[in-house]
């Protein structure tokens, strides 16, 4: 039952890694955008990329402004350098998680390796017929 319930505990982490870690790639991708942002100029023409390997070229209005996420569906105008900020203040904090996340699922992986070493150990002493 014990290893049953650290099997799936040790799923749901890895979903959870999983997940902060893409969080960690797009904004990775993010920030970089905004590094390449400031040193382009105002009208300056850039490739988009909407998916699928397609872009559409466009140009940039104002490098200074950047339109960025605060969660629940809220976004708000921030300069370049508030933006920078702000997105390396989330990617400290992912980071953090994936940190925390990683440790429990190797704690939970250990606890999931002794309960199997046990168990290969009881059938062992079972099938050789020792108490």
């Amino acid at each position: 039952m014990e290893m049953r319930y650290l099997e799936q505990t040790a799923d749901a982490l890895q979903q959870r890694i999983n997940m902060v870690n893409a969080a960690i790639t797009d904004i990775s991708y993010a920030n970089m955008t905004l590094d390449g942002i400031e040193k382009e100029k105002e009208n300056s023409e850039l490739l988009v990329p909407i998916g699928g390997s397609s872009y559409l070229k466009v140009k940039l209005a104002d490098p200074n402004k950047v339109i960025i996420g605060m969660g629940a569906g809220v976004s708000i105008e921030k300069n370049l350098a508030e933006a920078k900020v702000a997105l390396k203040e989330r990617l400290d904090e992912l980071e953090k998680t994936m940190n925390s996340a990683q440790q429990q699922f190797t704690q939970v992986a250990e606890r999931i390796n002794t309960g199997r070493s046990r168990l290969e150990t009881m059938l062992t002493s079972a099938r050789e017929g020792k108490p």
